[in-house]
């Protein structure tokens, strides 16, 4: 993989207008994903994944803006392009596999025809050249009678079917990178399987990034090269795949793999409280009201992310890193407590 990142977040906030002033549902976001790599944005809902994504795509709902950062992708900063050159980019270069395709389909129109109408829009295709081109896209991701089912509507297909339309309509111009946002939820198991194998072949065969929005953790382990953890609307923790499950650092990673059924878990241990509102979000660490690691130091501000190993970062005082300069590290628990 090149060193250069496809995609890269820098201190990104996204701000909604209230009557108390600024809600942040993104709040000084970092990361980033290189050339070909699959990175697993995983949290509670609410967390901000879906909006990390609408932002990367400019696709913010209204009242909500951008207020600081920086988007990188391919080394241009997206949120410096006019519109134009923006819906340029998406679906070309950057394609979304929402989360609910029932809503993301017009239902008035053949799936073959909106289809179509992304191929001529992007690559400039005859209709007819692009209805092949539809159907040669279909079969790619295995829904069967492709050229009969162009002139089917949404509600003729099931919901796994329809996934894999999205998928189709994202692939059409061979994107750079592929969010997928949700990709298998509400879907049976066995199609569950069927869809992520199916992203394996695009990344595999097309070098495709994907950044991969999901809560469920094991579909992370399945797919993803690295994790990022996200809570209340910054990052948490970032690591390796294997890194991460194998040594969780921040006490809200150790939550979510707590809470994961086992062979050997008898009892799963839910976290307990409730992540905070956007509108009220604490003043020092976001985690610390849930926290059964919080020290005073956690109520200042949030940690900076400390370095744990080779690319392994937390934001968290129990890890002498995150410790703003200012801040003594009087209170920094012994190391047995970090494996407690």
């Amino acid at each position: 993989m090149s060193n250069s990142p496809l995609l890269q977040i820098q201190n990104l906030t996204v701000a909604f207008p209230t009557e108390d002033g600024p809600a942040c549902a993104i709040n000084h976001l970092s990361l980033d994903i290189q050339p070909g790599e699959v990175l697993g944005l995983v949290g509670e809902s609410g967390c901000g994944k879906s909006m990390t994504s609408l932002a990367t795509l400019r696709l913010i709902p209204s009242p909500g803006y951008i207020a600081s950062g920086s988007i990188h992708f391919k080394g241009q900063d997206l949120l410096k392009l006019n519109s134009e050159a923006m819906r340029k980019i998406r679906g070309a270069e950057i394609a979304l596999i929402p989360q609910d395709p029932l809503t993301s389909l017009n239902p008035v129109y053949t799936i073959g025809d909106q289809i179509v109408e992304v191929l001529q829009l992007h690559q400039g295709l005859s209709k007819d050249a692009a209805r092949k081109r539809a159907a040669e896209l279909l079969d790619m991701v295995r829904i069967p009678n492709s050229k009969e089912r162009l002139d089917d509507y949404p509600h003729q297909f099931s919901g796994g079917m329809r996934q894999r339309v999205m998928i189709a309509m994202a692939l059409s111009c061979t994107p750079a990178l592929l969010i997928a946002d949700e990709p298998t939820t509400a879907l049976d198991v066995t199609v569950q399987a069927q869809i992520l194998e199916l992203l394996r072949e695009i990344r595999r065969e097309h070098q495709t990034a994907i950044m991969l929005i999901t809560h469920d953790l094991g579909v992370v382990a399945e797919m993803c090269d690295e994790v990022a953890v996200m809570y209340a609307g910054r990052v948490v923790e970032k690591a390796k795949v294997l890194d991460l499950f194998k040594e969780p650092k921040h006490p809200y990673t150790w939550g979510l793999l707590e809470s994961l059924p086992t062979m050997n878990r008898s009892r799963l241990q839910p976290i307990e409280g409730q992540p905070p509102s956007i509108t009220e979000i604490p003043e020092g660490c976001t985690f610390e009201p849930r926290c059964s690691k919080r020290m005073p130091v956690c109520k200042t501000k949030f940690p900076l992310a400390a370095e744990e190993g080779s690319n392994h970062q937390v934001c968290c005082y129990l890890y002498p890193g995150s410790y703003h300069p200012e801040q003594s590290q009087d209170q920094t628990p012994p190391a047995a407590a970090l494996s407690s």
